[in-house]
């Protein structure tokens, strides 16, 4: 369906690639640059400045030593859409910016976010060789373009697909595996460079892994909102009400309505157990390629308790921050530019620095 890009393979070099056990060992407190590069029209569609150089080196002065780069390819830049060939002035300037990054030690998961939702919203039977024919010339275009950086730089298949029985997930599988054959069949550190898939709504058990020519090189990736009414939503729903509390002991008395009604400590560890026992434990390190909780106070959404709801956003954020390295998990924040500011490289939320920060400890 689409031309072949891997069209200048390159023998494989192991030089400096560590397994992917190791390489997870070396970084801690992971921050995410979102709406940026995944955002419709490029870097800035979404309002996020320039991503500079600067910016980088200041992110890794709060204390975070890896970056995920949220990061479309397909809906708007394809320099032609029925070869489905990538825009070069794009890919260099993922590229430039992933140098930042590997110039600076810092550690960079490259994905294909979610772009439209061309892969993730269709795990379905009828999709699969098209999505795959995709995702296969576009893997092969990015693996070959970075495919010179040592293993600071990783790559991931997808982000958050939507799968809901065993023969969707089975597809997602295949997309899993068209990614990794890409990215292997170019050559040189890539065929050593450590891959990260995602779980969906349902996780990948290890035993359905796909397979991967290079041993000891996979990582997992699920991301955690939980619970969605206090860290995302941002509305009452006929289903449920907004929590701006959180934690047994931060509950609110003067607004108990607002209190959470599942999703609290238990929980976490509960999934953080699974984690641990299902993929750390077996050799395969897990992302935490999401998460964060954020304050409301803007026009509406006011909590009547700010000081309490303020203090509970402090304690989710440190507390899943410390649980997740407890368990072996790697949490990468997710920001949009409310945490650092991107123009000034200045600080704008000084309290969720320091309760990431807290949990790394």
């Amino acid at each position: 369906m689409y031309p072949s890009y891997n069209i200048s393979p390159k023998a494989p070099d192991s030089t400096g690639m560590s397994t992917a056990v190791q390489l997870a060992a070396k970084f801690r407190l992971g921050w995410n640059i979102g709406n940026t590069f995944e955002a419709p029209g490029g870097e800035t569609g979404w309002g996020s400045p320039v991503i500079t150089e600067d910016y980088i080196k200041f992110v890794k002065q709060q204390g975070f030593n890896a970056i995920r780069l949220p990061c479309a390819w397909n809906l708007t830049h394809l320099a032609d859409a029925k070869t489905a060939k990538i825009d070069p002035n794009w890919l260099n300037r993922v590229k430039e910016v992933v140098g930042y990054c590997v110039r600076n030690d810092i550690y960079v998961l490259l994905n294909i976010h979610w772009d439209g939702g061309w892969l993730e919203q269709n795990c379905t039977p009828l999709k699969k060789d098209s999505v795959n024919a995709k995702q296969r010339a576009l893997w092969e275009q990015i693996a070959t373009a970075m495919r010179d950086f040592d293993e600071h730089l990783m790559f991931a298949s997808a982000n958050e697909p939507n799968t809901s029985n065993a023969e969707q997930m089975n597809v997602l599988l295949s997309y899993h595996q068209t990614f990794i054959n890409a990215v292997r069949s170019t050559g040189g550190k890539n065929s050593y460079r450590s891959l990260v898939i995602q779980g969906s709504s349902e996780w990948i058990s290890l035993s359905a892994f796909p397979t991967d020519p290079a041993s000891k090189r996979l990582m997992y990736e699920e991301h955690n909102y939980t619970p969605f009414q206090f860290t995302l939503m941002d509305g009452d729903q006929s289903w449920g009400k907004m929590f701006y509390y959180w934690g047994a002991a931060r509950h609110s008395a003067i607004e108990p309505d607002r209190n959470p009604n599942w999703g609290e400590e238990a929980e976490q560890l509960k999934w953080f157990k699974r984690m641990k026992e299902e993929f750390v434990d077996k050799g395969i390190p897990v992302l935490m390629g999401e998460y964060g909780a954020y304050r409301r106070g803007g026009s509406s959404n006011i909590p009547k308790d700010l000081a309490t709801h303020n203090d509970a956003v402090d304690y989710w954020l440190t507390y899943v921050t410390k649980e997740a390295l407890a368990h072996g998990v790697k949490p990468f924040f997710w920001d949009t530019g409310g945490a650092l500011d991107r123009k000034n490289n200045t600080v704008k939320d000084q309290r969720t620095i320091d309760a990431l920060t807290a949990g790394g400890k």
